[in-house]
């Protein structure tokens, strides 16, 4: 199985360059023969907290259609970031498109201390099936509870996927900890990240992969848009950065 770490430099509030943007990196993975691509946290509108509530939608809107229609036509599952309402909560939600399969929404369940007086905690957890693989879905500060990798170990899942937002000042330590949970559960892990500015942040990139018993595979630069592909079948690794 190929899978790709979407590393790119969103744009404040505008969904659609955000989207416009989103496609050009898929339209690469497809040429690469990607089956499953991850986008960064809240890759769709960038981490806003402010403006998550104007911007937020339920996950099945039609404004993201589009990558339903690519998931379609190019047999690619996709998960992107946005901000989501169910019923009086305002989520931060990972929303998966997979080929001729109903969308699905991951939503964070561990949040970060700055945002729990903006958003609610998702409840629920998330394994994907992609070609006989067990993928369980990490947004950010999730990966920094142990029983959040725990769980996903015991559901059987042999691939941990982390979309984020983690600026200069906190990358290592979350590169540190994902290196940690492949190696205790000797699981493949993925990490996606902005660069960048990002809510305030100045985001650090390092798009990362992992191999199941804690070393590093692979990994972007700072400064550029890309995609960073695993195949999991034999650890090869490759970089494309986007122009």
């Amino acid at each position: 199985m190929k899978i790709a770490a979407a590393q790119i430099k969103p744009v404040k509030g505008d969904i659609l360059k955000n989207i416009e943007n989103h496609t050009r990196l898929i339209e690469a993975a497809v040429y690469k023969n990607v089956d499953f691509i991850i986008f960064p946290e809240l890759s769709i509108t960038d981490y806003e907290p402010k403006l998550a509530e104007p911007l937020s939608i339920d996950y099945e809107n039609e404004t993201l259609e589009v990558f339903q229609k690519l998931a379609d036509e190019n047999n690619i599952s996709i998960t992107v970031g946005m901000p989501t309402k169910s019923e009086d909560q305002l989520l931060i939600s990972s929303i998966i498109f997979q080929p001729k399969k109903r969308r699905e929404v991951y939503s964070k369940r561990h949040l970060f201390p700055t945002e729990t007086a903006v958003f609610s905690k998702g409840n629920t957890f998330c394994q994907l099936e992609i070609l006989q693989n067990k993928i369980s879905l990490a947004i950010c500060y999730d990966l920094s509870d142990p029983l959040h990798s725990q769980e996903a170990y015991q559901a059987g899942s042999n691939i941990y996927t982390a979309s984020v937002l983690n600026s200069f000042n906190g990358i290592d330590e979350d590169i540190s900890k994902l290196s940690t949970i492949a190696e205790k559960y000797h699981m493949h892990v993925v990490m996606s990240n902005f660069i960048g500015e990002s809510g305030g942040y100045e985001c650090a990139g390092k798009s990362s992969v992992w191999n199941n018993d804690g070393s590093l595979l692979g990994q972007l630069n700072s400064e550029d848009e890309g995609i960073l592909i695993l195949d999991t079948e034999n650890n090869l690794v490759e970089k494309k950065y986007i122009s």
